[in-house]
């Protein structure tokens, strides 16, 4: 048996053809989900990249306890596990979070793994002084907090001369070679990690040709991290840059779909495609993610899952409500191995089979910001209470995403007794800004069925008390720090 997983970073469920979408050129997803089964509800838990990736290998939620982190001493990994039992785990990626301070024991734990460098702001291409750009209106995105991050992409790119040496094409170069190396063999899970499309838009010209008149350059290739103040127009050549980009990211995945069934591994392999979030397009007003809501197109996923146990599935859809935490569990029981005591997903392979999953209620979140749980149909967004109230980062691996944690920060460590997952280690306990991560205020609930663009909340006290039952009890079951309680008004 063998399995494969195709991650997209900041895959948009909204821009993609099989969800609907008829703006995008996605053949191939197309194309994927003829043969799979897509999934409906399937909803990211902690966000942003990292958060995720750790819920991707630990099978349980990140973002009550820790904020952008490594795998932890006491964590347990499923790549690491797979190895364990004889399973060879290989990740090729050009993710470059996995290289820094705050993701770094992470890639250690598959049995090999693959680094493409370049993406976003990745310290590659060693150009002294910062390397010049041809467009003019690029030159504002070069000043201010990320000006670092934009000089060195301008100077990766200046590595990046044809359509083959873009990190994308190159990750899945990596991808297919390993299959290629390990033809016939078995017992391996390969994981083909893209950092695109995620910002900066970086698609070669043939795929911008696509949306003709509509890309104009690399000014619109990298949206801030702010509310939408660009004209129409210039609006849609951001959009429409993504969607370059994804549709560079369909012919990859087209490649990979090529070779299973060149090789016909359709048989013994088993394929999920999936993301970390979603990305703001517009959508409410916003670009990016992180500082406002977790609306749906940040936390409701795209997902597609093939498994060869299930031939009849091919083409179809499922309604269960599905988390990122469920992956490792599945992934672990394709091979016969019993996931880890402390992971708290569930195994797909039963939905896939019948459309009946164990999770009735799930929680998603940015660490600091509002507490957030859906049901599939509803989803009510809960502001903290109790600004007063401490909020603490709970680590062994004081570290954030490229740096430690400042001396400063540490000054106001404490030790804390083990939490239930923590396998009876106690963890430091430090003081992180009780101020809520996000310009939004209040309370929101919505109806996705009769208002899928979340554009009118409404006020249920019913709804509101089921959703506050099943925000406690999940915090129980995920042995939530007691402050978190009085924090958001549970206390």
């Amino acid at each position: 048996m063998k399995a494969i997983m195709v991650m997209f970073d900041s895959l948009n469920r909204r821009f993609l053809e099989p969800y609907g979408c008829q703006e995008t050129i996605t053949p191939n997803f197309l194309r994927l989900a003829q043969k799979t089964v897509r999934f409906e509800n399937s909803y990211a838990g902690s966000l942003p990249c990292i958060p995720a990736r750790r819920e991707l290998h630990t099978g349980r939620y990140n973002f009550l306890h820790r904020s952008w982190g490594p795998l932890e001493p006491f964590d347990d990994s499923m790549p690491g596990i797979l190895r364990g039992h004889g399973i060879h785990s290989h990740l090729v990626s050009d993710h470059g979070h996995y290289w820094e301070c705050g993701g770094a024991t992470y890639h250690t734990q598959y049995t090999t793994w693959e680094c493409i460098r370049g993406q976003e702001g990745d310290p590659w291409a060693p150009v002294v002084g910062g390397a010049e750009d041809e467009d003019p209106n690029f030159a504002a995105f070069t000043e201010g907090l990320r000006s670092g991050l934009y000089r060195q992409n301008l100077a990766n790119r200046t590595r990046v001369t044809g359509k083959d040496q873009y990190p994308l094409v190159k990750t899945f170069d990596q991808g297919l070679e390993f299959l290629r190396e390990n033809e016939g063999k078995d017992s391996f899970f390969l994981q083909i990690e893209s950092f695109s499309p995620h910002e900066p838009f970086m698609a070669s010209g043939e795929f911008k040709d696509m949306y003709p008149g509509k890309t104009k350059g690399k000014k619109y290739e990298w949206p801030d991290y702010a509310p939408v103040k660009e004209s129409a127009e210039e609006a849609d050549e951001i959009k429409y840059s993504y969607f370059a980009d994804l549709t560079m990211c369909d012919e990859q995945l087209g490649r990979l779909l090529d070779y299973m069934d060149e090789q016909n591994l359709w048989e013994d392999t088993m394929v999920i495609v999936n993301t970390d979030h979603g990305y703001m397009l517009g959508e409410h007003g916003y670009w990016a993610k992180n500082y406002m809501l977790c609306y749906d197109e940040i936390v409701h996923t795209p997902l597609f899952i093939w498994d060869p146990r299930f031939s009849d599935s091919a083409g179809t859809s499922r309604a269960a409500l599905v988390q990122t935490i469920d992956l490792p569990v599945t992934i672990l029981q394709f091979f016969g191995i019993d996931p880890a005591a402390d992971m708290q997903g569930q195994d797909i392979s039963r939905i896939i089979k019948e459309d009946k999953g164990s999770r009735t209620c799930g929680l998603f979140g940015i660490f600091g910001a509002h507490l957030c749980c859906t049901d599939g149909r509803y989803v009510y967004m809960r502001a903290p209470r109790n600004l007063e109230s401490p909020l603490h980062e709970y680590t062994l691996m004081p570290t954030h995403m490229m740096t430690f944690f400042a001396t400063k920060e540490l000054e106001s460590m404490k030790r804390r007794e083990a939490f239930s997952f923590t396998k009876n280690c106690p963890v430091m306990q430090i003081d992180a800004d009780p101020a809520v991560r996000c310009i939004e205020e209040g309370d929101y609930l919505f109806d996705l069925r009769n208002d899928p663009g979340q554009e009118h909340p409404i006020v249920s006290e019913d709804i509101t008390g089921e959703m506050e039952r099943s925000m406690y009890r999940l915090m129980r079951l995920n042995d939530a720090p007691e402050e978190l309680y009085l924090r958001f008004g549970f206390a």
